[in-house]
């Protein structure tokens, strides 16, 4: 295991841990002209997050909140679907009149409650006792690390132009006083809540946020795979097989990025080591933006993220997500360009020794390998097993009854309510 997976690993058992105990501290919450509420008991913060939640919940899947008034937050992150899309299409429509294309594909909500902050450099004492080592960009949520908490989150899609495209804050809130909770936003806001347009938006993103926080909703912890830690249930003959291959660094060395072992706590797994990686995902012709030639998706250094736009060493970098409810998908990785869960584990496995597999010819003939990364960002592609140097015609890492093996054991971490999905 590398140290930047070492370290990384450290710092997701560290935040989950850290997390867990700050889901039970009281929250302050934007009230009117910016008023927070004095200190709450701990009774009156669960009192608070309980009617936080509800009007959340209430929001989330109010397609009024849009500036079409046709399209919810449950619209892309469907609860029938761990909160990700129902749909096959790498990106999804909005703005006004639902006519604006994505350009990403949409992330599921589930299991992102002990995501930590994003941070540039990460620097762990238990790094192989090197305290030197970088482990690089680490947490945040959205592909790009760019949102530290659901309630940042929130902000994204409400005012994207090819979301649900509202034009500013003030429209939002206005379609928040004519929503039918809009009472109930003023009991947990403030009677006059709705006179500070800014201060009810904070509230609203607010509660958006709690609700994601809800662990009935989006960290059941559910799954077959659960049940099976906790010695309730059992595994198939190929599912254990597919659990060693994945945690097997000389095959899939899948779960040196989606940890799969509980926290030293006792926590399930996240699987996630909340890192932003480079693997060189085929270009996506499906992206309606991928039709300029000039247009590239770099991640963490734009065009979404603009604060590392100069910072090469960083392009190519995108979010690992968890695994969990992987299976319901219908599109993966960020451009959502391979629509099976096979096909996503098979390129990992050969995306090296067998290039013509997955990426276009160029007009000579040749394959034009990682053709949605351009070469002066090479470098930055992950070089961990199974990639660590396999060049074409080489033994792919995994055989294609060890990649089934794979995909069997990934099938577990359904939660139950999913599962008939």
């Amino acid at each position: 295991m590398s140290p930047q997976t070492m370290g990384r690993k450290n710092h997701a058992i560290a935040l989950l841990a850290a997390s867990i105990v700050g889901l039970t501290a009281p929250a302050s919450t934007a009230g009117p002209s910016g008023v927070h509420p004095g200190p709450m008991s701990r009774q009156e913060a669960f009192a608070r997050a309980d009617a936080l939640t509800a009007l959340g919940r209430q929001m989330f899947l109010d397609p009024a909140l849009s500036a079409s008034g046709k399209q919810a937050c449950s619209s892309c992150h469907d609860p029938n679907h761990a909160f990700g899309p129902a749909s096959a299409a790498p990106v999804e429509m909005g703005g006004a009149k639902l006519d604006r294309p994505g350009v990403r594909a949409v992330p599921s909500l589930r299991y992102l409650q002990a995501a930590p902050a994003f941070t540039e450099h990460f620097h762990d004492s238990e790094d192989e006792g090197d305290e030197s080592v970088d482990n690089g960009p680490t947490g945040g949520l959205t592909w790009d690390g760019r949102a530290d908490h659901g309630k940042d989150q929130a902000r994204i899609p409400l005012l994207s132009p090819f979301e649900m495209g509202n034009k500013d804050e003030a429209e939002v809130v206005a379609a928040l006083r004519k929503a039918p909770y809009a009472d109930a936003f003023e009991a947990a806001f403030g009677a006059d809540v709705f006179e500070h347009p800014r201060d009810a938006f904070d509230a609203a993103v607010e509660a958006l946020g709690t609700f994601e926080q809800s662990s009935a909703d989006f960290y059941p912890y559910s799954s077959r795979y659960d049940a099976f830690l906790a010695g309730k249930a059992q595994l198939s003959a190929q599912e254990l097989r597919g659990r060693m291959l994945f945690e097997d660094e000389a095959k899939g060395n899948c779960a040196s990025c989606h940890l799969s072992e509980p926290a030293n706590d006792g926590e399930p797994p996240q699987f996630t080591d909340y890192g932003l990686i480079a693997i060189a995902v085929p270009r996506n012709p499906a992206i309606p933006a991928n039709a300029d030639p000039n247009y590239v998706d770099l991640g963490l250094c734009g065009p979404l993220r603009t604060d590392f736009r100069s910072h090469g060493e960083y392009c190519g970098l995108f979010k690992t997500p968890t695994l969990r409810n992987v299976a319901l998908r219908k599109s993966f990785f960020h451009n959502g360009y391979f629509h099976s869960l096979r096909e996503a584990v098979a390129f990992y496995a050969s995306r090296d020794t067998d290039p013509g597999r997955w990426y276009p010819k160029k007009a000579d003939g040749t394959v034009d390998k990682f053709d949605d990364l351009p070469k002066a960002y090479w470098p930055n592609l992950n070089t961990d097993p199974p990639f660590n140097g396999k060049k074409p015609g080489d033994k792919a890492a995994l055989s294609d009854a060890e990649i089934d093996d794979i995909v069997a054991f990934l099938g577990t971490l359904t939660d139950a309510d999913q599962a008939g999905q």
